[in-house]
């Protein structure tokens, strides 16, 4: 692993621990601003992000990718629209932040309860689909956090391209820019440096199969949110052939 890596990452942490002080002091009507912004920024740059997007498809088929995975990384038709309405939503949303639950008197009469407030820098590790990268940049944008984002290899031009627009968005409305960050390498080693950086990073989440989710969960220096396989039933009706659905 070269050095420069290692201070790259390191810097973007840095950056981002710096912009999440500034994060966490925005009232609603900032964060909203922002939000609106990247609506229009995305609209307006939207040919150049699908042009960034086919390429990331067209390289997943020459590499062979199996088509349901290549067609999990389009962003064009429903799945641009439901992108944009998923920020539109998200500014619908109330401000999770200073909201205060269970208050209690104790029997001196001091009054106890718990407030919400942002988590600080939110380090986030994912796979496929690139409109993630703008579902959570919002919904962390939307409670007061920084974020760094590394998306799947498979996606790096549209990540990439979606990342300009929305740190020109802050940009455009006097909030800092590394607020939101992308990861600006494919390297694997990346990633285990980003979950190093415990000096600066608050919290990873992890979101993808069975083996991400536990390199995360086994290399991270800093506190890790992960979701298992869940729960799965599967129900068969009396009238179905039990040995083809087995198969």
């Amino acid at each position: 692993m070269s050095n420069d890596l290692e201070r790259q990452i390191a810097e973007i942490a840095r950056r981002a621990e710096v912009a999440s002080d500034v994060m966490a002091e925005l009232g609603t009507r900032d964060k909203n601003a922002w939000l609106a912004r990247v609506v229009e920024r995305l609209e307006a740059a939207k040919d150049r992000i699908l042009e960034a997007n086919e390429r990331d498809r067209a390289e997943a088929r020459e590499k062979g990718v199996a088509t349901p995975l290549v067609n999990r990384l389009a962003l064009a038709d429903g799945k641009w629209e439901d992108m944009l309405q998923g920020v539109r939503d998200v500014i619908a949303l109330p401000d999770p932040i200073g909201e205060i639950s269970d208050m209690k008197v104790r029997p001196n009469g001091l009054r106890v309860g718990r407030m919400r407030i942002p988590l600080g820098v939110i380090g986030i590790i994912y796979e496929s689909r690139p409109n993630v990268t703008v579902d959570a940049a919002a919904l962390c944008v939307k409670a007061g956090n920084a974020v760094i984002l590394r998306g799947g290899s498979e996606a790096f031009h549209s990540n990439q391209a979606l990342g300009e627009e929305l740190r020109a968005a802050a940009s455009d409305v006097g909030l800092p820019e590394d607020a939101v960050t992308i990861m600006p390498t494919t390297e694997r080693a990346a990633i285990d440096v980003l979950l190093r950086q415990d000096r600066y990073v608050d919290l990873i989440i992890p979101r993808g199969g069975p083996g991400l989710i536990a390199h995360v969960n086994e290399h991270s220096r800093i506190p890790v949110i992960m979701h298992d396989a869940g729960i799965c039933h599967v129900y068969l009706d009396p009238s179905a052939d039990p040995d083809m659905a087995r198969d």
